[in-house]
């Protein structure tokens, strides 16, 4: 059976630590979420790199055009699909977009959504290193 490593292991207790509070993402629970393949959660994970990019760019054109429906949308798929890999501060930043764009309000959206982009750009390292 497959075991997830790191991509380079901590050697002290501290560093340990720090490298933990770091994380994103749940291993334990993504791998629950894919019935304990590992397999597959490579594959999830290489299909979530591809393709979110392409959401926050969608946001990004929905913010600048003030389209709150698109807005909504995209980051309620993106709040979905980042729920697979247990990573609730993702989820958390997506879902305050979501919850702005059905208000109808996304005048507080540019600094979350540069937040979740940056949260991203760390869990697509750890979605790597799987």
């Amino acid at each position: 059976m497959d075991t997830l490593l790191p991509v380079r292991s901590p050697t002290s207790p501290a560093e340990k630590c720090q490298e933990a509070a770091k994380l994103l993402m749940d291993r334990e629970t993504a791998l629950s979420r894919v019935g304990g393949d590992v397999g597959l959660l490579r594959e999830v994970a290489a299909i979530f790199i591809d393709e979110y990019p392409k959401g926050l760019a969608e946001l990004r054109t929905a913010l600048h055009a003030g389209d709150v429906h698109t807005f909504e949308r995209t980051a309620h798929g993106l709040k979905g699909s980042v729920a697979t890999f247990g990573a609730p501060e993702v989820v958390a930043a997506a879902f305050e977009l979501e919850q702005l764009g059905r208000a109808q309000n996304l005048s507080a959206a540019p600094s979350t959504l540069e937040m979740l982009a940056q949260q991203l750009g760390q869990l697509h390292l750890e979605l790597e290193a799987i």
